[in-house]
């Protein structure tokens, strides 16, 4: 994800860099040479046209417009959704640091908070590299015992291990006598938030827009595009390549970035700052148990995360 400062309103309009517009410029360029050839054709290929006006274009357009709105809203409501499970993710990783932090003064307390402490950055960790699809061996090695790490590392669905690990810590906290069975009650209430957190970032991921309808709006989009400058040729004339370019970009732009959006959790410049959120997770976990701040974040202008 590009993570910036505010910008200026002036220079907001000349961003490249996090646009969709990179993508975008090959297709533009089509359809402008294809309406510059329409304009200078006009009056010598098309003088037996079936006049076209723009009025059918415009209803067209209005209708096109709300179809448009419609995908970005529900792709957005799944952007939203995962941000709001990330969200959540870092209260219980609070939570439950907070309630493993009371077993330190208690007997064989600092072991079992240094290797609980571990397993929940890991948790982290791995529900990214799930979603991503990603090796998540590389973050796994450094925050997690030997033993930990040989039963995760082959796990498929690896935070759903790391959850039974910290439950299995728990409960050995609790065979020593260093929490009671209401402790361990509170405990369980927040690895079912957890295995909540699990279970809804993998509905997103698992239950895509349906693809029928995304080419239904994806054919619709492109032959509006093309059709517009036969429509606008008669009364624009030369002004036809530029005024086509610019609603085409509109038009394009919002399903490039509904398509974007609609998987949150991947790599692209709008999804959501996974890296980010995984090392503020980390560090609030290791202030509140005193020790250093494992990762020095700092929010530049321009961060892909």
């Amino acid at each position: 994800m590009i993570i910036r400062k505010k910008e200026h309103w002036f220079r907001m309009l000349f961003v490249w860099h996090g646009s969709v517009l990179p993508g975008l410029v090959p297709r533009l360029i089509l359809l402008f040479l294809l309406s510059l050839s329409i304009v200078y054709f006009h009056g010598f290929i098309f003088s037996f046209k079936i006049p076209m006006n723009p009025a059918p274009l415009t209803l067209f357009g209005f209708v096109l417009a709300l179809f448009l709105g419609f995908k970005n809203n529900v792709s957005y409501e799944r952007f939203w959704e995962g941000r709001k499970l990330w969200g959540n993710l870092l209260n219980v990783s609070r939570s439950l640091t907070r309630q493993a932090l009371t077993l330190k003064n208690k007997k064989n307390g600092e072991i079992i908070i240094n290797e609980f402490i571990g397993l929940m950055s890991s948790f982290v960790f791995a529900l990214k590299h799930e979603l991503r699809g990603t090796d998540a061996y590389a973050d796994l090695k450094d925050r997690l015992s030997d033993s930990n790490l040989q039963r995760v590392a082959i796990a498929k669905y690896k935070p759903s291990v790391i959850l039974l690990l910290m439950a299995e810590c728990v409960q050995k906290a609790k065979d020593e006598g260093s929490l009671d069975s209401i402790q361990q009650a509170r405990f369980d209430r927040n690895f079912d938030e957890l295995a909540h957190i699990v279970g809804g970032c993998e509905r997103i991921i698992s239950t895509p827009i349906p693809y029928s309808y995304k080419i239904l709006l994806h054919r619709t989009v492109y032959t509006y595009c093309f059709l517009l400058p036969f429509g606008l040729v008669d009364s624009l004339g030369w002004l036809t390549p530029f005024i086509v370019a610019f609603i085409a970009y509109t038009f394009v732009a919002f399903e490039a970035i509904a398509d974007e959006i609609e998987e949150p959790f991947g790599t692209e410049a709008n999804d959501l700052a996974l890296n980010s959120m995984c090392n503020t997770i980390e560090d609030t976990i290791h202030e509140l148990a005193g020790e250093k701040i494992p990762n020095a974040q700092k929010i530049t202008k321009n961060i892909i995360d």
